[in-house]
C-alpha cells in the first residue's frame, strides 16, 4: 500500500470495496488451507466466535459472508483495519496483489463523497431518521448500524431481554441485538423506525411471547409487519416463550417452531438452540 501514501485507509469505511474485489478476496481466502491463513483466521482476527465460524462453512462464499457482517456489526471496520488484519495473518500476498484494486476503490469512494447532491436539500423526515436511528448510527448516514436480530418485547419482559442480551451478546457467540429501549435514538417516529430496523437493519426477529405481548400495539405491529414482508425479505421470526401463558398462543405464530424456555428438558440447550438459529445464514 506504500504507493499510495496519500490515500487515509484508515479513515474509508469497508463499504468502499466493491463487489469485485470481495471476490478476488474470496478467491485467495475461500480455499482451506493447511499452509496459509484462510478466511476462518480472518475471521478471528476479527473476533468471530467458533460457533459462528463453523456456521460460515455453510456459506457459498464465507470470505463475502465475513466481511459483511463485520462491517454491520463493528463501527471500526475501515479498509485499513482490513489491511492490517491480513498483514496480522501473514496474508501479504494478498495485500500485494490487491493493492491497486483497494487503491482504486477508496479513491472511488473519496469522490463520490465529493461530489455535489442530485437533490436539493428538503425537509424529509424519513431521510433524517435513517441517518440517525440508533445509538452508534454514522451521523452522515454512511454506514447504518445493522444487527443479528431484533427484540419484539412488551415492558413487562424486559428482565428476560436482560437475560438474553446477557447470554447472546456477552458470551462467546457475541450477537448484536437490537433492543429499541437501548438502541434507538429518542424523538423518532416510532412505526417508521420500526420498520426499518426490521426490514432493512436486523438479520432476524425475536418475538418474546406472554400474556403481555398480546396485549401490546407496539408488538402486534411489529410481528405483523415482520410477516407482512415478501418472501425475498421477510425476516426469519423466531417465537420465544419463557414463562408460562393463560391465554391463547397468537394463532398468527402458530405454524412456526417455538423456543420454549418453561419446559425442564429444553432449558439446558435452550440458548444454544436460538443461537445456533441466528447464525444461520
Amino acid at each position: 500500500m506504500a504507493d499510495n501514501s496519500s490515500i487515509d485507509y484508515w479513515s474509508i469505511p469497508l463499504i468502499a470495496l466493491n463487489f469485485n474485489v470481495r471476490k478476488k478476496l474470496g478467491l485467495y481466502l475461500n480455499p482451506r488451507n493447511t499452509v496459509a491463513a484462510d478466511w476462518a483466521t480472518l475471521a478471528e482476527i476479527m473476533g468471530f466466535g467458533y460457533l459462528e465460524i463453523k456456521n460460515y462453512e455453510k456459506c457459498d462464499s464465507p470470505t463475502a459472508k465475513i466481511l459483511e457482517d463485520w462491517s454491520s456489526r463493528c463501527p471500526e471496520a475501515t479498509v485499513g483495519k482490513l489491511v492490517s488484519m491480513l498483514e496480522e495473518a501473514e496474508r501479504k500476498d494478498v495485500v500485494t496483489d490487491l493493492a491497486p484494486l483497494f487503491a482504486r476503490n477508496c479513491i472511488e469512494f473519496v469522490e463520490r463523497k465529493k461530489e455535489s447532491p442530485v437533490q436539493v436539500d428538503k425537509v424529509d423526515s424519513w431521510t433524517q431518521e435513517k441517518n440517525g436511528i440508533t445509538m452508534k448510527d454514522d451521523p452522515m448516514g454512511n454506514m447504518p448500524e445493522m444487527f443479528d436480530a431484533f427484540i419484539c418485547y412488551c415492558q413487562s419482559d424486559i428482565k428476560f431481554v436482560h437475560e438474553m442480551i446477557r447470554q447472546l451478546e456477552q458470551t462467546d457467540y457475541r450477537f448484536k441485538l437490537c433492543v429499541f429501549d437501548r438502541d434507538v435514538l429518542p424523538g423518532t417516529c416510532v412505526w417508521t423506525i420500526t420498520s426499518e430496523l426490521i426490514e432493512m437493519r436486523c438479520k432476524r426477529m425475536v418475538a418474546v411471547i406472554s400474556d403481555d405481548y398480546l396485549d401490546s400495539d407496539a408488538c402486534d405491529f411489529q410481528t405483523k409487519f415482520a410477516l407482512s414482508l415478501c418472501p425475498a425479505q421477510r425476516k426469519r421470526l423466531i417465537p420465544v416463550v419463557y414463562r408460562p401463558m393463560k391465554k391463547a398462543f397468537p394463532s398468527i405464530l402458530r405454524f412456526l417452531t417455538v423456543c420454549d424456555y418453561t419446559r425442564p428438558c429444553p432449558q439446558s440447550w435452550f440458548w444454544g438452540r436460538l443461537a445456533t438459529t441466528l447464525s444461520l445464514p
